[in-house]
């Protein structure tokens, strides 16, 4: 939990850090201790009152009763955001983040260990498909650190891992909502070869024109050969 904090947190004079899920409590005491203003997002309502009781004398916190895929995280400002994503919403949570990062400068992610190797994987490699592109294309991808099922009460069957994702500019004049179709038709059948993935999208002469990809498969590209071969098409 500490080093999750200082993850989110790395500057001495703090700042905002919006926290997804924080449970009871456990990251949110320790960002409280880093930051100047934590505000922290909890679905359960229940959940959402201990923390509000707990700290009913810190300024510092705001606890908003919600989804976290519901609300807009990019109103509180400059600052980091961070959590203890749930399986099941993780790469929906990355995807959304990403997308509309607002003013919130990186996200800090403690996630299953097999979604955080899709996210950093590198081409070529088992893990690397859609989401490492996606992610890839949007922002600097780090696994920070491995976090063993022992450090959980109780130990879950899964093990995990802490991410960081700072998002940076696309390539200029980039259509990013037409790339990722394109990228996801790219690994519509991850066995195929670039040609016979987008045979149906393109006529023979667009692919004609960009031949020397199309004896490829999709994961052997990495972000930049993706976006040259989009606009080559596009042209």
């Amino acid at each position: 939990m500490e080093r999750i904090a200082l993850a989110a947190c790395p500057n001495s004079e703090g700042g905002l850090a919006v926290e997804i899920g924080p449970g009871q409590g456990a990251l949110t005491e320790r960002l409280l201790e880093k930051s100047q203003r934590v505000v922290a997002i909890e679905l359960d309502p229940v959940l959402a009152e201990q923390l509000r009781i707990r700290w009913r004398w810190e300024p510092k916190l705001e606890v908003v009763e919600g989804d976290a895929l519901d609300v807009d995280w990019t109103v509180w400002g400059e600052g980091s955001l961070v959590g203890n994503l749930p399986y099941y919403v993780s790469t929906a949570i990355i995807s959304k983040f990403l997308k509309n990062p607002g003013l919130l400068k990186q996200a800090v992610f403690l996630i299953q260990r097999e979604v955080a190797e899709r996210v950093t994987a590198v081409p070529g490699t088992r893990d690397y498909g859609y989401f490492s592109v996606e992610c890839q294309l949007l922002a600097k991808t780090e696994r920070l650190f491995h976090v063993p099922p022992g450090a959980f009460r109780p130990p879950p069957k899964v093990e995990s891992s802490v991410i960081r994702l700072t998002p940076h500019p696309v390539p200029e004049g980039l259509d990013v909502p037409a790339f990722l179709e394109f990228a996801s038709a790219c690994f519509r059948q991850k066995r195929k070869t670039l040609r016979n993935n987008l045979a149906e999208h393109y006529t023979p002469e667009q692919l004609e024109r960009v031949s020397a990809f199309m004896g490829l498969r999709a994961e052997q590209l990495p972000v930049a050969r993706f976006v040259e071969l989009f606009t080559n098409l596009r042209g």
